[in-house]
């Protein structure tokens, strides 16, 4: 995977294959998704990082921008560090599609 400062590398586009249960039950661990380059907006499942965690990346679904970033969490409130222990996340890119397993566009929910 590429470093948390340019993740897509020189792609618009990036297969990212989820780890953990934090997405549960939009992803599950194992899936295959594609990021892209672009705004995020309330609702968005994205590819988050933060500063304290040192070139990790992850998925999470944007809440609402906040001072320094974009306050994030997993959709499995109770297996997810995100946001409400980290604080502001640098979002990176939009996970719109799910490719493996079960293929499809991913769903927007409100905050």
């Amino acid at each position: 995977m590429a470093r948390a400062g340019n993740p897509l590398g020189w792609a618009p586009v990036r297969r990212i294959r989820v780890r953990g249960p934090s997405m549960a039950p939009t992803l599950r661990d194992g899936d295959v998704v594609l990021a892209r380059r672009g705004a995020a907006r309330v609702g968005d499942v994205v590819l988050v990082s933060w500063a304290e965690r040192g070139g990790q990346l992850s998925v999470k679904r944007a809440v609402s921008p906040m001072t320094g970033g974009w306050f994030v969490v997993g959709d499995n409130t109770h297996a997810s560090t995100d946001s409400r222990e980290l604080g502001a996340a640098t979002v990176h890119a939009v996970v719109g599609w799910r490719v493996w397993p079960r293929p499809g566009r991913l769903r927007t929910t409100g905050p």
